[in-house]
């Protein structure tokens, strides 16, 4: 032990979004199960959603500069060695601070300074911290491409994300209250909570804690076809939009529940019976670890990273991806009503779904991130 230190002292970076921080904290969350003595400290800046998040799991959060990496040549770019070298030196103090045995990464503006000072960094140092890389996507990002170089083990979700040649496939990981999430006994607590009719099938909807315009525009403008075929909705639609939807016929079983953000989303998958969705790396796993049927709607934008997140649940028969520019009132219709009115069809692809999950993930990281902590010692 270094010093007599008996604990391991593990440090997360994957600040910024939620793709990234979610599971950050559910491999600290995992850590702590694995090792009850180890202490887990999360990285993240002033400006990302993990000064919410982070503090709400009840990790401590240490703060460092943002260094967003540019993509074009801009005034931004010839800021950004000065930038990096005092992130780099206030993650080092942090590293320093916690007596850091491990350093594990999943990406984003958060993970560069972190990579950098815990391996061959940019300031010189006493020691050097292991490194472990995950990357969640399909197609990987720059920061983890510069962290594997360092790293002792990289990982990730699916093969052929570019992260690493020899990276070790373990999945996605989603934390615990979701990959054990038993939605048949939780089916009437959830329904009772959104008020959503005990009985027949239910859509969920969301887009991400922002909303989808394309989203909300389909499946709103179908909103008299589904309460006729007897389909609830349960509608994430986010905090600054508003759908519009028909007033409800009289007599009407099957209600539309607009709501701007779901804040259990436990509750919000056990309630359905299929979902139509953004395909993040995160939403494709957790929505397929809980085994819900899923219309996967990529973003239209990016390098395409979105579609390839969902192509591995599809292949196994989990669901379908459908472009964003087809998702209209008529395909919802057409495609999603024949689907939640079909039991035996929803069964089988909500099985095909959870059989392409990687439950065990988190654990699985964290089981490597302490015995690369161990093997520093």
């Amino acid at each position: 032990m270094r010093d007599g230190k008996s604990r391991l002292s593990v440090i997360v970076a994957g600040g910024g979004t939620a793709g990234h921080i979610e599971p950050a904290m559910a491999v600290a969350d995992a850590v702590r199960e694995v090792d009850p003595t180890a202490t887990v400290t999360a990285l993240g800046t002033e400006r990302g959603l993990e000064t919410t998040l982070v503090p709400e799991r009840g990790y401590p959060l240490e703060l460092i500069p943002p260094v967003p990496l540019p993509r074009k040549l801009t005034a931004d770019l010839l800021r950004l060695p000065g930038r990096l070298r005092a992130s780099v030196r206030r993650t080092r103090e942090v590293l320093d601070a916690t007596d850091a045995d491990v350093v594990v990464g999943f990406g984003g503006y958060v993970a560069v300074p972190a990579y950098l000072a815990a391996g061959r960094g940019l300031l010189r140092r006493r020691r050097r911290v292991p490194i472990v890389v995950h990357e969640a996507n399909a197609s990987a990002g720059i920061a983890n491409k510069i962290g594997a170089r360092f790293a002792e083990r990289v990982l990730a979700a699916v093969p052929g994300s570019g992260v690493a040649p020899d990276a070790e496939i373990v999945g996605i990981p989603v934390r615990s209250s979701i990959t054990s999430l038993d939605r048949g006994a939780l089916r009437a607590e959830a329904r009772a909570h959104f008020g959503l009719p005990a009985e027949g099938p239910v859509l969920l909807v969301f887009g991400g804690s922002q909303g989808a315009r394309s989203l909300n525009d389909a499946v709103s403008g179908a909103a008299r076809e589904l309460a006729a075929a007897g389909i609830s909705v349960l509608h994430a639609h986010g905090p600054k939009n508003q759908l519009d939807l028909p007033e409800p016929a009289e007599n009407a079983t099957a209600p539309y529940v607009a709501v701007p953000y779901l804040n259990r989303m436990d509750l919000a998958y056990a309630a359905a019976d299929a979902v139509v969705c953004r395909s993040g790396a995160m939403t494709v796993a957790e929505v397929s670890a809980v085994g819900l049927p899923a219309v996967y709607v990529p973003l239209p934008h990016g390098n395409g990273e979105q579609e390839l997140n969902a192509k591995p649940v599809v292949a196994a028969g989990g669901g379908m991806i459908v472009a964003d520019r087809d998702l209209t009132p008529a395909f919802v219709v057409s495609t999603v009503v024949p689907l939640l009115t079909d039991p035996e069809r929803l069964t089988a692809t909500g099985h095909a779904a959870a059989g392409a999950g990687h439950r065990t993930a988190a654990t699985e990281v964290a089981r490597i991130a302490l015995d690369v902590a161990r093997g520093s010692r």
